[in-house]
């Protein structure tokens, strides 16, 4: 099986890098995309999932939950101490989210089940801290017990295009027209 000069680029850069750095338990393969931003690849985005839907959670969901944070957060704070370390973290933004929300109410298994709205987080020493978009109502809820969403995700994904990436046609990969958030710095690329 012949591989590409690509894969064996990777295959180096991830060979060749070692850090002290302290990732956690889980570090949702964030020391490998370290080794590529070290090892200065072109690329622009990189996509990490956590593995085996572990956040797909239905049953004595408290416990679990905090312990699945527990890893990403430390995954999280890991990967940015790292780039701090290897001097490119002023060049990185992060942005962690899920695929689906939860409903507000337990289920019979101290659970809950998928629901409609959800956070993003964005992690960047470039971005202005703080809440953006409106707070949704943990008791205002539809008939299935879904939160209301209050903002489009795609608002997000067009101040990450728009602010950091630099493509100011946001429109057109989104199909449709979303305000931006003034989330970044001036020091943003």
């Amino acid at each position: 099986m012949c591989s590409s000069p690509t894969s064996a680029l990777i295959r180096q850069a991830w060979s060749r890098y070692k850090t002290p750095v302290d990732y956690g338990i889980v570090p949702v393969q964030l020391p490998k995309v370290a080794a590529l931003i070290d090892a200065g690849l072109p690329t622009r985005l990189y996509y990490v999932a956590y593995r085996n839907n572990a956040f797909d959670t239905h049953v004595q969901q408290v416990d679990l939950h905090a312990r699945l944070l527990t890893y990403v957060s430390d995954a999280v704070f890991g990967f940015m101490r790292d780039l701090e370390r290897i001097g490119k973290a002023d060049h990185i933004s992060m942005v962690i989210f899920s695929e689906f929300g939860r409903r507000v109410p337990a289920n019979a298994n101290l659970g809950t089940d998928h629901g409609t709205a959800n956070y993003m987080f964005l992690v960047s020493k470039q971005v202005q801290g703080g809440h953006y978009g409106e707070p949704v109502s943990l008791t205002h809820l539809d008939a299935d017990d879904n939160l209301f969403y209050t903002t489009d995700f795609r608002r997000v994904y067009a101040s990450v295009i728009e602010g950091w990436l630099g493509y100011r046609d946001s429109q057109a990969l989104l199909h449709g027209q979303f305000d931006t958030f003034p989330i970044w710095s001036s020091r943003a690329p």
